[in-house]
């Protein structure tokens, strides 16, 4: 991953994919949000049309309550977000729909990624090594089972073996299979930004 040189949304356009997210969710829920009265105008802007994959989180409380999105850049800037601003606040399976109560507490975090890169390797210790904490985020896939974490989920599992088992266990598999050396393992890096306070 050294070679990573994305480019990065400047601020203000990143307050705008903010804006944009609460503005879906608040229109799905039936919520009048009062958000910037050129907002169309702004997201006509075609750095929103590039195409890469984008996750949206929500949290409350600084507990997570919603976290969807898509690894392939399937779709526009502007279009990923809005789909998964909805799938987050409501069709994630862990998490009842979002209400309309929870929609002024519910705080937004978009995640901008960069295109996978398949990380080579011949034992678990090239592969621990390969990964860079707090900065890499990683896809792992052995037949039908797969599996993703966000480089901000190295807050909560900063050891890079937890992080690999914990990934395996979200897969499905045992939390030891990184170590047989038969998984295909993508990483990525994302430019992140949420809402403030």
């Amino acid at each position: 991953m050294d070679n990573y040189n994305g480019s990065r949304l400047p601020e203000e356009k990143a307050a705008i994919l903010l804006e944009l997210a609460r503005k879906t969710v608040a229109q799905r829920l039936g919520i009048v949000y009062e958000g910037s009265p050129d907002l169309e105008k702004t997201l006509n802007d075609p750095a929103f049309e590039a195409r890469m994959g984008t996750f949206v989180t929500l949290t409350m409380d600084k507990q997570l309550r919603g976290c969807i999105g898509n690894l392939a850049p399937d779709h526009t800037v502007r279009q990923g977000v809005q789909e998964n601003a909805l799938n987050a606040a409501f069709n994630d399976p862990r998490f009842p729909a979002l209400s309309p109560d929870e929609f002024e507490k519910v705080r937004i975090e978009i995640s901008l990624l960069t295109v996978p890169l398949k990380l080579e390797y011949n034992n678990p210790d090239e592969l621990l090594d390969s990964l860079t904490p707090g900065v890499d985020g990683l896809i792992i896939r052995k037949g039908m089972h797969s599996s993703t974490f966000l480089p901000q989920v190295w807050e909560q599992l900063p050891d890079k073996q937890s992080f690999l088992g914990h990934l395996c266990l979200k897969a499905g598999l045992p939390p030891d299979e990184w170590k047989k050396g038969e998984l295909a393992v993508h990483a990525y890096r994302v430019q992140s930004f949420e809402e403030k306070d």
